[in-house]
């Protein structure tokens, strides 16, 4: 592991070497300098973790020092030590950034605790940056894996949306990544920095709802040990998800909507009404509008919830994007499970695309972590897919996906659907192969220009 850089900053040499040594003890790359001239030159050139200076130096004093030195790097840890102690220097020296202000004679330990509690809210800070970086690119919109025209619609309307105060309701068939989108809207927001909460209205039973999203008081109920924040009060500033929005119970769908009205709300138990700033995106796997007709969801908190729509289409009807999905899935899963796997036969690839995945994306992926867990060499094939998606696969598509002459199902197959739909498939990889040029894609499957153009025509494939 590599040591914590640290420089001492004092022009007496034997306060400098004293510190540099006792530092050096503790296991620090600890280094003396005389001026805070030169203390600015080496962290130009040096990173350093942390700085302790003493305030009162010739030339360029500590203060002066300290707010250069946040001029060059504002994120610096910096210690100020200083014999002449005065109310007015320490809040001079905590106003200019200083971590903390020790007075000398000091005592060891008191550095010592000084210096960890520094480089621990250091390590917190690059911890809580790298967090969010990570977090930024894992649910921005471009990490929303998909290549079809309709995925791209969706990409773009994500990006006109986001920075809008705007409610949003999201449907889609349970496992389309509705979750996946209301997060890319947060994190391509100004509201990325602050919370993104979420709450599923179907996992949780119907007595204890309202004191998950509202919170309640302590004694509101047998159980109600304490005061509790809800999910409201913790998503403040940034955004709340509820997904299946349709399971929530009547009387709940009302104190619901007062809150999206008012954006307040009271806990279970309480007198006083609690404010928030929120940005609020539902989502549901049922057909609302006839949710509402039944009479299940009120229509006022439909239309006060439906101000943007997004509905996020089944995988089946955007098959075009499985095969991107199926290599990003393969490569998540093969760094995380340590496998050597780099590439889906062209045999196994048919087959995923040829299946229905009833339970869309997240149904694919279930089926790659296994593939990636049960495959022994370095290229998923079609032993390590499960037997149902192999026979269901080749009962529907009827492609030919191995060298095996047993290729036609006990059922029977629509040979002329089946040819038809491999030719489009063939087509659509020589597009993809050439950039989207007909006429290199053309050339590629020898045929003319114009076949090529009644093929496209023929097989509705977009010619731009």
């Amino acid at each position: 592991m590599a040591k914590n850089k640290i420089i001492i900053v004092d022009d007496e040499k034997d306060m400098r070497d004293f510190l540099e040594i006792m530092l050096r003890k503790e296991g620090y790359d600890a280094v003396g300098i005389l001026s805070a001239k030169e203390a600015l030159d080496h962290c130009r050139v040096n990173p350093v973790d942390l700085v302790i200076s003493d305030i009162r130096m010739p030339g360029m004093g500590g203060v002066e020092f300290l707010k250069a030195l946040k001029d060059l790097d504002p994120e610096s840890l910096v210690i100020m030590i200083t014999a002449y102690a005065s109310v007015e220097t320490a809040i001079e020296a905590m106003k200019a950034g200083a971590i903390d202000y020790i007075l000398k004679p000091f005592n060891n330990d008191a550095v010592k605790l000084s210096i960890k509690k520094a480089l621990k809210l250091k390590s917190l800070e690059k911890e809580n940056r790298l967090l969010k970086k990570d977090l930024k690119s894992k649910y921005s919109f471009s990490s929303i894996i998909g290549e079809s025209s309709r995925m791209s619609e969706i990409y773009g309307f994500i990006g006109s949306i986001a920075s809008t105060k705007a409610s949003v309701f999201i449907t889609g068939e349970s496992g389309t990544g509705k979750e996946l989108v209301a997060r890319a809207i947060h994190y391509e927001s100004d509201r990325k920095d602050k919370p993104f909460v979420a709450i599923n209205c179907g996992a949780i039973p119907e007595n204890l709802l309202e004191s998950e999203l509202f919170g309640h008081q302590k004694g509101s109920f047998t159980g109600a040990v304490a005061n509790k924040e809800g999910l409201a009060e913790q998503a403040d500033e940034g955004t709340l998800f509820l997904d299946e929005m349709t399971e929530l119970p009547l009387h709940l769908q009302v104190k619901l909507l007062r809150f999206i009205q008012e954006r307040s709300f009271r806990r279970v138990g309480a007198n006083a009404d609690i404010s928030v700033d929120i940005r609020l995106i539902a989502a549901s796997n049922r057909d609302i509008e006839a949710e509402v007709k039944a009479g299940r969801f009120r229509e006022d908190l439909f239309y006060r919830l439906n101000v943007i729509r997004i509905d996020l289409p089944p995988l089946r009807e955007r098959k075009e994007d499985i095969p991107a999905l199926s290599r990003y899935f393969m490569e998540k899963y093969s760094k995380e499970l340590g496998k050597n796997i780099g590439r889906i036969s062209e045999e196994a690839m048919r087959l995923l695309a040829g299946y229905d995945y009833s339970g869309n994306v997240r149904e694919l992926e279930n089926i790659i972590e296994r593939a990636v867990t049960l495959e022994p060499s370095g290229s998923i094939t079609p032993e390590s897919l499960p037997e149902h998606l192999r026979q269901r696969a080749q009962a529907k598509g009827g492609v030919r996906l191995s060298k095996d002459p047993g290729i036609v199902p006990d059922g029977g197959v629509d040979l002329e659907k089946t040819v038809e739909e491999f030719e489009k498939t063939i087509i659509m990889d020589a597009l993809k192969k050439t950039g989207g040029v007909k006429k290199k894609a053309a050339e590629l499957l020898g045929l003319s220009f114009r076949s090529m153009r009644y093929k496209l025509s023929k097989y509705d494939i977009p010619e731009n």
